[in-house]
């Protein structure tokens, strides 16, 4: 197996375990408003897209740094894993629980591995493509943009159904 094979199976791994970690995190802090910003505060679907944005964007950027002489355009390959994989959460969430009208705690959680794979799967086959400069400067920004929604909408959700806890309302 190619060592970027080997690379991005293990960055998985650590995602898998940095992921699951993350879920509990925030109330194992005592619910610190900074630890807040980068896990889950809440049940609500938007928060459970940072159990894969960040971990992955921290280890993506490790693999860039292991990866990118022989990878020049990796760390773009990892961006756009990294967005289209945390936009997959919601898609296969609410697809699902549309289908059958409720939810199952195996199935969400089935659905943060099968978005890690995506992302690395995504990252890994285009590898070797480099985008142009327009293109990568848009996968920067959606990135960043990304993480200051993440951070924003912690403490400032909108009243809309994926920012909502289901737990406040049942």
């Amino acid at each position: 197996m190619h060592s970027s094979k080997r690379v991005m199976i293990l960055a998985a791994i650590v995602v898998f375990v940095l992921g699951t970690l993350a879920h509990f995190v925030y109330d194992w802090s005592g619910q610190n408003s900074f630890i807040g910003l980068l896990t889950p505060v809440n049940e609500s679907t938007w928060e459970h897209m940072k159990l894969l944005f960040f971990p992955m964007l921290i280890i993506g950027t490790a693999v860039w740094l292991y990866l990118r002489k022989d990878f020049p355009c990796i760390g773009f390959s990892l961006l756009a894993g990294l967005l289209a994989s945390t936009a997959l959460i919601p898609v296969l969430f609410y697809t699902y629980q549309g289908i059958l009208g409720f939810t199952v705690m195996a199935v969400d959680i089935a659905i943060f591995y099968i978005s890690v794979i995506a992302a690395f799967f995504i990252a890994y086959k285009n590898a070797c493509q480099c985008p142009s400069k327009n293109k990568k400067v848009l996968l920067v920004l959606i990135t960043v943009l990304t993480a200051f929604a993440f951070f924003w909408f912690t403490y400032h959700p909108p009243a809309l159904g994926i920012f909502a806890n289901p737990e406040l309302t049942k």
